[in-house]
């Protein structure tokens, strides 16, 4: 087939989750053949990564009612050059960019992604300006449709993850000075409100007490909630045993020393956190909420509770910290979904999003 010209549109300026996703399809995209392109804000972390990694980047000011119809003009500009068959939008602001000049050029199919599991406000960037949607969760892809998006013109394309090594020795157990014996509850996330590291810590105290090889770690920083965290840690006298390393790029490493994972968020369009725990053999216990219970396979590869449920979360944690055999057949299949099924591989997302491009390129013809 045909190769397929695809600009995507970004207007985020920081290298989040959604820049990440954004970088791998990208990057996937290619290798399946196709050709692809950017345009982003000149400041955003995305055109340095992107350009240096060999793809072209067109750079505009977004933002403001002058930007906006300068952006427009550009836009149709680049449209006109690059005669691409798809453009795909992310956020509110670029989406309102290229689709009024998509639409005004009249030429590709306009693709807007939804990333969050947040209310929308206005929804003219999900039904008039773009012709389809996708979302990273069937949780996502829900609300839009109860929202007014035509179900039939939106679809589910998982985010995926890049499979690191497997890790031979991690590090966490000499670093913190934890023996093979101590059972360790992993938790990597963004500290923020919503993420729920306060209810974890709430539901694992009861557990500590009569439990002194139970430790937590968790993995993230993000003000003020570290600090918050880290004066209730202290508080409840338990910096022995609940361990914070603020932000870690060696995550793999750190997975690898756990016997479980475990995050309580209280709100999460997808979690792929989830899949990388799953990737690294672990066990996950994780909260009905959003796309989480699609990362995972319920009951199989880990434990689904309700949110801001301290009993439920407890009881779900006791479960694998006393039973190693449970521990071990969950993170087995875990592994296995993940690494031998690629449900969550680079390749299954550019298999699915060329799919879809080309269904909705054909019905448009």
């Amino acid at each position: 087939m045909q190769p397929l010209r695809i600009l995507h549109t970004e207007a985020a300026v920081a290298f989040g989750g959604q820049e990440h996703r954004i970088y791998k399809e990208l990057h996937a995209m290619r290798d399946r053949g196709h050709q692809l392109e950017a345009v982003c804000q000149p400041q955003a972390q995305l055109v340095s990564r992107l350009r240096d990694d060999g793809f072209i980047v067109h750079t505009m000011p977004m933002g403001g009612a002058s930007n906006y119809l300068k952006g427009v003009a550009a836009m149709r500009g680049i449209l006109r050059q690059g005669n691409y068959d798809v453009i795909n939008t992310h956020s509110r602001i670029d989406t309102l960019i290229a689709g009024t000049a998509g639409r005004l050029n009249g030429g590709p199919l306009i693709v807007r992604t939804r990333h969050l599991a947040n209310k929308v406000g206005s929804m003219l960037s999900y039904t008039w300006l773009p012709h389809r949607v996708t979302t990273v969760s069937d949780y996502v892809r829900s609300y839009l449709i109860s929202r007014g998006v035509p179900e039939q013109h939106v679809a589910t394309i998982y985010s995926p993850i890049v499979l690191p090594p497997l890790v031979e020795h991690s590090t966490l157990r000499d670093e913190l000075g934890l023996s093979n014996d101590d059972i360790v509850v992993g938790c990597v996330a963004v500290m923020r409100a919503k993420k729920g590291h306060r209810t974890l810590i709430d539901a694992i105290r009861p557990l500590m007490a009569d439990r002194p090889q139970l430790h937590l770690v968790l993995v993230g920083s993000g003000s003020p909630t570290f600090e918050q965290v880290q004066a209730y840690v202290a508080q409840l006298g338990l910096q022995s045993r609940i361990h914070m390393l603020g932000t870690r790029r060696d995550v793999p490493n750190l997975l690898a020393g756990c016997n479980l994972f475990a995050l309580a968020t209280e709100q999460e369009a997808s979690g792929t956190v989830y899949v990388e725990a799953q990737a690294a053999g672990l066990p996950v216990v994780g909260t009905r909420v959003g796309g989480v219970a699609e990362m995972m396979r319920e009951d199989v590869t880990g434990l689904l509770v309700p949110a801001k449920d301290v009993a439920a979360l407890t009881a779900a944690l006791q479960q694998l910290v006393d039973d190693p055999q449970l521990r071990r057949r969950m993170g087995q299949a875990g592994y296995r979904m993940v690494r031998e099924e690629g449900v969550f591989s680079t390749e299954r997302l550019a298999e699915r999003t060329e799919s879809v491009y080309r269904k909705w390129l054909g019905e448009r013809q």
